[in-house]
């Protein structure tokens, strides 16, 4: 899946959130957007990194510590 594609993916999402929302404006929405993509990035980082954080942490692009705090933020530990 290529870069392009998953960029597409998001704007037809929220394209249909808007739609769903029926007018009504929206709330919050940098921060339920990232909490939303962020758990199922963890999840499957980690399950390709055989769950080995230092690994997972490197190819996130993120230091072990905040991965960690991640995980434990999304009840993934």
């Amino acid at each position: 899946m290529s870069q392009k594609h998953i960029e597409e993916c998001v704007r037809d999402n929220l394209q249909a959130y808007f739609n769903d929302l029926g007018g009504e404006a929206p709330a919050g929405m940098y921060d339920m957007l990232v909490r939303l993509v962020e758990k199922p990035l963890l999840e499957v980082v980690m399950a390709q990194a055989d769950n080995n954080q230092s690994r997972a942490a490197e190819w996130l692009g993120l230091n072990r510590n905040t991965l960690r705090k991640k995980l434990v933020d999304h009840q993934l530990l």
